[in-house]
């Protein structure tokens, strides 16, 4: 379903997980590049921007919790950047719909109606992105920092699983912003030129939003490298007591296994027809486990 949205003299094109008939229009009216209309049919495209004499076609990817608020989910939103109008297609951008909603909205909340190009629109469009995705961003801090809270909590099982799921979640985001920070840079430095002019303020805000989103997810990634070495180590150190302490008991217990091994045979043995063979043996495994731990003591394995 195509709706449209005319804006000065710029129209909006807007496509949520668009069908042929979509995709036929958008080659009546504009004659897009056969092979990019077909990139719109698939998902999964990497980011990129290719440019002609009369608009440019760019994937972008940013980032959105699922459902639970555990894992990243990578959306696509495809562009056709013209003079005249712009095309946003996505499958599932519902954050880009949300803006087109309140764009059609007579109050006009959010300013439209004093964009007068096309590279306004997309400025608003990627600062609309920019702004949700930073949100999404200081709430992977915020499990960052709880991770560095409960990294002495003894159920390591939790802790085992919110390591798990916050890295998967930042090698998710480096993977989608890497790639896309060329193009930001690009289009700052006057590289990709827009269709308005005096526009090299705004998309310098728009790469200052993503560097510093990008610095954000590095710091992220080294704080959560830091911390699954640092509960690794505690795992380890606490294996490393806990087969200290088995070891102990079998040494101290061994010789009196052997002791009481002995004089469970059917054989004749010393002191076996006396009637404090008991007491005795009780005393000469009392006297190992006291030498035993005076030892252990003494080489400070205690």
């Amino acid at each position: 379903m195509i709706e449209t949205l005319e804006i000065g003299k710029i129209k909006w094109y807007h496509i949520v997980d668009p069908k042929q008939d979509d995709l036929k229009f958008l080659d009546d009216n504009f004659k897009f590049h056969p092979l990019d209309l077909e990139v719109c049919k698939k998902e999964n495209q990497r980011p990129k921007i290719d440019i002609y004499d009369d608009y440019y076609f760019i994937i972008f990817h940013f980032p959105v919790f699922d459902r639970w608020n555990h894992f990243l989910k990578i959306h696509e939103v495809k562009v056709f950047w013209s003079r005249k109008y712009l095309v946003t297609i996505g499958k599932t951008s519902w954050i880009i719909t949300d803006l087109f909603n309140k764009a059609k909205d007579p109050t006009d909340v959010e300013g439209f109606r004093s964009i007068v190009s096309s590279d306004v629109l997309l400025y608003k469009i990627l600062e609309h992105l920019m702004i949700s995705t930073l949100t999404m961003l200081q709430k992977l801090g915020v499990e960052v920092d709880l991770i560095n809270r409960e990294l002495f909590n003894k159920k390591a099982e939790n802790t085992i699983e919110r390591i798990s799921m916050t890295r998967r979640n930042i090698i998710s985001l480096n993977t989608t912003f890497k790639p896309q920070l060329r193009f930001f840079q690009k289009i700052e430095a006057g590289e990709i030129q827009g269709f308005a002019s005096n526009m090299e303020e705004y998309w310098g805000h728009i790469l200052d939003y993503y560097q510093k989103m990008w610095d954000m997810i590095e710091d992220y990634q080294e704080m959560i490298e830091g911390l699954a070495k640092t509960f690794d180590s505690l795992q380890t150190n606490k294996t490393n007591e806990i087969m200290r302490l088995l070891t102990f008991f079998s040494t101290v217990l061994l010789p009196l296994t052997l002791v009481a091994s002995l004089y469970g045979m059917n054989i004749r043995l010393p002191f076996q027809d006396n009637p404090h063979s008991f007491l005795y043996l009780a005393l000469v495994e009392i006297s190992i486990v006291a030498v035993l731990i005076f030892y252990f003591k003494r080489k400070r394995w205690l």
